[in-house]
C-alpha cells in the first residue's frame, strides 16, 4: 500500500495494549492482571478510572510485554473473552502496538493541520499508515503527492452531497481505522458519520462552543477576546457536539490584529489536533457516552 508509514519503534515491537470498559465492581484489576501473569505477560503500564464510587463505570488501559507469552495473541484474546471479559460484562480491545492504524485525512484548502500530520507521520512521531487524502478541492494535490500519498478530489456541492459522501465512504471502507478532518470545511452526512462511529476526529477553531461558523478569528477580534483556543473531538450527528478529546487556549490582547489571532490560533489547532490523533492512535481514548476518558501521562 502506498503512503507514509512510520517505522516500528523498538519499544512497540513486543508491546500489547488492553482497553476495558465495564460496570465497576471489586476484583476487576486482580482478575485482569492475574490472567496476564498466568500467561507469561509482563505488565509495564496500567491506568484505571471509575466514574463513581458506587455503581459507576470502570475504565482500564494496560500495556504489557509479550516475549514470554505461552500462546499467540489470538489465543490470548479468546481465553480473555471466556475467562474474564464475559464474567465482568466488558467492552474491550486488545492489540499489538506495532500494528499501525490506517489514518485517512480529509481536508479542504487550509493546509496547516494536514501538513503537520503528514510531516509528523513521515518522521515517525505518529504511529500510523496514511492510505489516502481526500479533498473537496484540488489545491493541495501537489503537496500531498510529494509524500507519495494518493490524493482523491471529490467535489461536494449542494446538489451532489449524498452521492459524494457515498463515494467517499466506499473509498474509506476497509481502508481506514481513523479519519481525521484537518479543516475539512463541509458538514458530513449522518449516513457517513454513522458508518465510522468514534473513528472520525475533527479540529474546531475555537474553545467550544464559542465562535462557530465562518471567520472565527475575525469574530474573536471583533469581540475583543482575551483567550483563543481549539478543540478536537469525535464527530457525531450533532454538529460540533461530539465527545471532546483535547482542548487548549492561547492568551491574547487588544494589541493583536485579526491576522495575528489567526496565526496564533492555527498554531493551537495544530498542537491540539496532533495530541488528539496521537492519543487515539496509541489507544489512550475511551468514549463514554458524550465524554471521553483519556489516559495520558
Amino acid at each position: 500500500m502506498s503512503g507514509v508509514v512510520t517505522p516500528v519503534r523498538l519499544a512497540d515491537a513486543s508491546t500489547a495494549r488492553l482497553l476495558v470498559t465495564c460496570p465497576d465492581q471489586p476484583g476487576i484489576i486482580s482478575a485482569v492482571t492475574t490472567f496476564l501473569y498466568n500467561h507469561g505477560a509482563n505488565i509495564t503500564d496500567l491506568d484505571q478510572h471509575s466514574s463513581d464510587l458506587n455503581g459507576g463505570r470502570f475504565f482500564l488501559r494496560l500495556e504489557f510485554q509479550t516475549p514470554e507469552l505461552d500462546c499467540s495473541l489470538d489465543a490470548l484474546k479468546q481465553n480473555f473473552r471466556t475467562r474474564v471479559a464475559e464474567k465482568y460484562q466488558m467492552e474491550w480491545r486488545l492489540n499489538y502496538a506495532r500494528d499501525k492504524k490506517r489514518m485517512a485525512i480529509l481536508v479542504s484548502r487550509h493546509d496547516h493541520g494536514l501538513m503537520e500530520l503528514l510531516w509528523r507521520t513521515m518522521r515517525g512521531d505518529l504511529p500510523a499508515v496514511i492510505p489516502m487524502v481526500i479533498s473537496n478541492h484540488d489545491d493541495l494535490r501537489a503537496e500531498v503527492e510529494r509524500f507519495g500519498i494518493p490524493y482523491h478530489h471529490v467535489p461536494v456541492t449542494g446538489s451532489n452531497k449524498e452521492q459524494a459522501y457515498a463515494e467517499m465512504a466506499e473509498m474509506l471502507r476497509g481502508q481506514a481505522d481513523i479519519i481525521v478532518l484537518a479543516r475539512y470545511m463541509q458538514i458530513l452526512s449522518p449516513a457517513f458519520v454513522s458508518a465510522f462511529p468514534s473513528q472520525i476526529i475533527n479540529i474546531h477553531h475555537s474553545f467550544l462552543p464559542a465562535f462557530v461558523g465562518a471567520n472565527p478569528y475575525l469574530q474573536a477580534w471583533e469581540r475583543g477576546v482575551k483567550l483563543i483556543g481549539a478543540t478536537s473531538h469525535y464527530v457525531t450527528d450533532e454538529l460540533d457536539q461530539g465527545p471532546i478529546i483535547e482542548q487548549n487556549v492561547q492568551r491574547v490582547s487588544h494589541r493583536h490584529s485579526a491576522e495575528e489571532l489567526k496565526a496564533l490560533g492555527q498554531d493551537v489547532e495544530r498542537s491540539v489536533l496532533l495530541r488528539a490523533v496521537r492519543w487515539h492512535l496509541e489507544d489512550r481514548v475511551i468514549v463514554d457516552g458524550h465524554k471521553t476518558v483519556v489516559f495520558v501521562k
